[in-house]
C-alpha cells in the first residue's frame, strides 16, 4: 500500500484545477521552469508607481499635494473594492456585513486622520502659488467617490434638498443625475449654466455614472442591509458599523477636507475661492448639504442637528 505524500496531493490539485478549465497541467508546469521568481518591486510596481507624479511648477510642495491625492485615490479603490464585495454577495451574512463595513470605515478613518498632512504639510506661499497651475480642476472631479456614494445608499439621498420631492424610484437616472446634490456646486448660481469643471467631469464620467446608479439602484449597501432578516437588521454591532460608516464618511471626513481648505484658501493670500469655482463651504459643509447615507438609523434630533457643531 503506498502513501500519498503532499506532492502527489498537490498535483492532484493542480490536475482537477487545469482539467476543470481544459488545460494541460504539463504545460503550466513546464512554464514555472522558465518563470523569474518574483520580487517586491514587480509585484508592488513600485517604479511604475513612483513614476506617476509629475509636477506642473517648480515649487517643492506641490509634489505633497500630487502624492497625497494619489493616496486618498488609492484608498477610495480599497473603499470600492470592499463595498463591491459587500453589495454583490447574494446573502451576506451579519458577521461578514458588519466586518466589511468595519474594513470601509478604517479606510476612511484614515483618510480623515491624514489631513493634517495636507494642512500641515505645506507652505501656504507655495500653495498660494501652484494652486492657479491647477485652476480649473478640483477634487470635486474625484470620479471614486462618487461611486462610493453611488453604491454606498439610495439614490434619493444624494438628491438635492430641493428637488427631492420631484423624484422617485421611477424617475429616469438621466433626469435625477441632474439633480444630485452637486450639481449645484458646478453652475453659475444666477444663469444655472454648467461651469467648464463639471462640464468636463461629466463628459468623462457621465455614462459610467449613469451605469453605476442603475447598478447599485438595487444593492447599494442600505438595500442589502434592508435585505437582511429583520432580526439581523436590529444586531447592535451591525448598526453601530452602519452608523460609524454614515457619520465618518459625511461629517467627519467632510469636516477634516474643509478645515484643511480653510487654511489655504482663506490664508488672505488668495481670491478665497476654490479651483474650480464652486461655493466650496456649502458644498462641503454636512449641515448644508445634509448628505446622510442611511437617514432610518438616525434619530429625529441627530437628523436635525446633522453637522452642526463642527
Amino acid at each position: 500500500m503506498t502513501t500519498k505524500t503532499n506532492s502527489d496531493t498537490l498535483l492532484e490539485a493542480l490536475e482537477q484545477k487545469f482539467d476543470a478549465i481544459n488545460q494541460k497541467t504539463e504545460t503550466h508546469l513546464e512554464g514555472l521552469l522558465w518563470s523569474k521568481p518574483i520580487t517586491y518591486w514587480d509585484y508592488i510596481q513600485t517604479d511604475a508607481l513612483l513614476n506617476l507624479q509629475t509636477q506642473r511648477t517648480l515649487l517643492p510642495d506641490e509634489m505633497v499635494f500630487i502624492m497625497y491625492h494619489q493616496v486618498n485615490e488609492l484608498l477610495f479603490k480599497m473603499i470600492l473594492w470592499e463595498i463591491n464585495q459587500l453589495c454583490h454577495n447574494e446573502k451576506p451574512t451579519t458577521d461578514f456585513f458588519t466586518e466589511k463595513l468595519r474594513r470601509i470605515s478604517r479606510y476612511f478613518d484614515m483618510l480623515t486622520t491624514s489631513f493634517d498632512i495636507m494642512g500641515d504639510g505645506m507652505e501656504v506661499d507655495q500653495y498660494m502659488k501652484f494652486r492657479n497651475t491647477l485652476t480649473p480642476a478640483s477634487g470635486f472631479q474625484s470620479a471614486q467617490y462618487r461611486l462610493i456614494e453611488f453604491s454606498s445608499t439610495d439614490l434619493i439621498n444624494l438628491i438635492d434638498y430641493r428637488f427631492r420631492a420631484t423624484i422617485d424610484r421611477n424617475t429616469p437616472y438621466s433626469h435625477a443625475f441632474e439633480h444630485l446634490y452637486w450639481q449645484a456646486a458646478g453652475k453659475d448660481y444666477h444663469t444655472g449654466e454648467k461651469s467648464y469643471l463639471i462640464l468636463e467631469f461629466e463628459r468623462k464620467y457621465r455614462e459610467e455614472f449613469l451605469r453605476y446608479m442603475e447598478e447599485y439602484n438595487t444593492i447599494n449597501i442600505w438595500q442589502k442591509f434592508k435585505q437582511l432578516p429583520k432580526d439581523d437588521q436590529k444586531n447592535t454591532e451591525l448598526i453601530k458599523a452602519m452608523r460609524h460608516y454614515d457619520h465618518t464618511v459625511n461629517i467627519t471626513w467632510v469636516m477634516g477636507h474643509l478645515n484643511a481648505a480653510k487654511k489655504y484658501i482663506e490664508s488672505g493670500k488668495g481670491s478665497g475661492e476654490a479651483t474650480g469655482g464652486s461655493d466650496w463651504k456649502k458644498y462641503m459643509h454636512p449641515k448644508y448639504q445634509r448628505r446622510i447615507f442611511f437617514p432610518e438609523l438616525w434619530s429625529e434630533e441627530e437628523l436635525k442637528n446633522w453637522g452642526e457643531g463642527y
